[in-house]
């Protein structure tokens, strides 16, 4: 019998084995997760911690137990794995009853990212937090109770009030203006905490627009969260706990601090074994998922991949990237080897009542590093037809070459629920389809008038930078 081993728990891992063991039912596949959670959304932990989503349990997929009874999958939890063997074809895992060594024919690093550590004195005080692993979650949720009443803290999906502060109700600085940073700011507000946000550039979520920045911004202002541009945070201040953060311009009073300022590919198990980094930083890897060592994968947030428009490795950790090249693997593993698709760093965020989607290549300075000379343009318009009783804006920003007329990326922006997120699918189709925005022009999108004008906007934006170019 063929061993697949696997080492992680959540999207890139339990996809792969799931999908290996359901095409190949006689493979042995074993999982080492080094934590007790698999297959858990961790994108959905802002929304736990808002109170939207009652139970931690409610963003687990699978649970361990129904892996492996009802999928056959050997699936062991607190298992960390220590070291990889290419040359004996083993792995070495560290547990509370002490070190295994497992064979494997084939074998998917599927480790994930961890949180990026800022240069910034007082990370280690008391009342510092990230949000990285569903512990974090419960511990950030235990935080929002405190705010809240005593009959609400009795609720059995609630843990105990915070462990440092005598009141927890703010004010609060988040470090970092990137996804985490913006969905954290509305989970806070929205528990009448006071939010600081600190962003070291001069726009908060840098892979957006400018427009679409600029609108997120003015919303969160209007949401009364403080949004500090140009602020390089240079201290944690306090005693045991943290009191204040410190930027070269301010000093501001907070009882406690969220940093999520990115995440970094967890690459030092792979490294170990020999396996080669790419450019970005991330593990390499051919179109099938496989490392410079045969029969080795890696997928996930590991891992980087092929970007659709430049046909470059690029890292983008996201979740459905994740979940495909992962079952990717699987399919590979068990017989039909399988590529998965390129990324084309497609994304999508909430800020209270605004939401924003991304895809392809918006930014000038990469788009020319790539080879392409960029023109953009940016409108807005109704997500409605006018006659209609209800609606909203859209802001459409189209990045294209100028030469070809190619179609590079885009960046949307509206009210929730007018339908930005779901406006960029087209984008994505016109970004990894190549097509020009003449061609994006004659898409044949649905239309009637509680959905969208008839010229959708994504169209109008195409007209508009077809005239230009």
């Amino acid at each position: 019998m063929s061993t697949f081993v696997v080492i992680g728990g959540d999207a890139a891992g339990m996809s792969a084995a799931s999908k290996a063991k359901r095409d190949d039912p006689d493979l042995d596949v074993i999982v080492f997760e080094q934590g007790e959670w698999v297959s858990y959304g961790a994108c959905g932990l802002p929304y736990y911690i808002k109170g939207e989503i009652q139970s931690l349990e409610n963003l687990v997929s699978v649970t361990p137990e129904e892996f492996r009874e009802e999928r056959d999958i050997d699936l062991r939890t607190g298992h960390e794995v220590i070291d990889i063997d290419p040359g004996e074809r083993v792995v070495t895992a560290r547990s509370a009853d002490g070190e295994t060594v497992q064979d494997y024919d084939s074998l998917l690093i599927a480790t994930g990212a961890e949180a990026v550590t800022p240069s910034i004195d007082g990370l280690d005080r008391e009342g510092v937090y990230t949000l990285g692993s569903m512990s974090d979650g419960k511990e950030l949720r235990e935080y929002v109770g405190r705010a809240r009443s005593e009959e609400e803290l009795q609720q059995p999906d609630r843990g105990p009030a915070c462990q440092f502060l005598e009141t927890c109700n703010g004010p609060i600085g988040i470090v970092g203006g990137g996804y985490i940073g913006v969905e954290m700011a509305e989970a806070l507000a929205a528990n009448d905490f006071e939010v600081h946000l600190f962003q070291r550039g001069d726009r908060i979520l840098k892979t957006f627009s400018e427009a679409t920045s600029e609108t997120v911004v003015e919303h969160l202002r209007e949401q009364n969260v403080a949004v500090y541009l140009n602020a390089e945070v240079e201290a944690l201040a306090g005693d045991d706990a943290v009191e204040a953060v410190v930027t070269t311009d301010d000093r501001v009073p907070v009882e406690m601090v969220l940093v999520g300022t990115g995440v970094r590919p967890r690459t030092g198990l792979a490294e170990a074994a020999g396996i080669t980094l790419g450019e970005t930083g991330a593990i390499a890897t051919d179109s099938y998922r496989e490392t410079n060592l045969a029969d080795v994968y890696a997928a996930g947030d590991c891992a980087e991949a092929e970007h659709v428009v430049t046909g470059e490795p690029a890292y983008v950790p996201l979740a459905l990237t994740a979940n495909r090249h992962g079952r990717a693997v699987g399919q590979t593993v068990a017989g039909t080897p399988t590529k998965g698709g390129g990324i084309a760093g497609t994304a999508a965020v909430k800020a209270f009542n605004v939401e924003a989607a991304r895809t392809g290549i918006i930014d000038h300075g990469e788009a020319q590093e790539a080879g392409f000379d960029p023109v953009t343009e940016t409108i807005d318009a109704n997500s409605r037809a006018g006659y209609y009783p209800e609606g909203g804006t859209v802001r459409v920003t189209l990045t294209a070459d100028r030469g070809s007329g190619r179609v590079l990326g885009g960046s949307l922006v509206s009210e929730y629920g007018e339908g930005a997120v779901h406006r960029s699918h087209a984008l994505v189709a016109a970004v990894t389809e190549g097509v020009t925005v003449d061609e994006l022009s004659d898409y044949d999108l649905a239309y009637a008038p509680p959905f969208n004008t008839t010229w959708d906007p994504v169209l109008t934006a195409a007209k508009v930078l077809g005239g230009q170019l």
